[in-house]
C-alpha cells in the first residue's frame, strides 16, 4: 500500500495511463484485424486500403510508447508479405 503522497498520485496516474494505453493497444489491434480480414476474403484492394490505414495507427503505437519499435515492424512486415502472396 501507497504511504507517501507521490506514490499515491503515481497509482492515480497509473491507473489513467493503462485505461488510455489500452484504449490505443485496442485501436491497433482493430486495424490490424480489419487488414487480417481483408487478407482471408482474398480482396486486394480492401486489403491493400486496410493496410494503408493500419501504418500509420501502428507508427503511432510506437511513438505513443504502447507499441515496441520492432514489433510494429514485424506486424507491418508480415501483413505486407500476406498482402503480396495474395497477387
Amino acid at each position: 500500500m501507497a504511504n507517501t503522497p507521490q506514490a499515491k498520485k503515481r497509482i492515480r496516474r497509473n491507473e489513467r495511463r493503462a485505461e488510455v494505453n489500452g484504449n490505443r493497444v485496442g485501436r491497433i489491434r482493430t486495424f490490424v484485424k480489419k487488414v487480417e480480414a481483408a487478407l482471408a476474403s482474398g480482396d486486394k484492394t480492401a486489403a491493400s486500403a486496410a493496410l494503408a490505414a493500419a501504418q500509420p495507427e501502428l507508427a503511432r503505437g510506437v511513438a505513443k510508447g504502447v507499441l515496441h519499435k520492432n514489433t510494429a515492424s514485424r506486424k507491418f512486415a508480415r501483413l505486407t508479405k500476406r498482402l503480396t502472396a495474395l497477387a
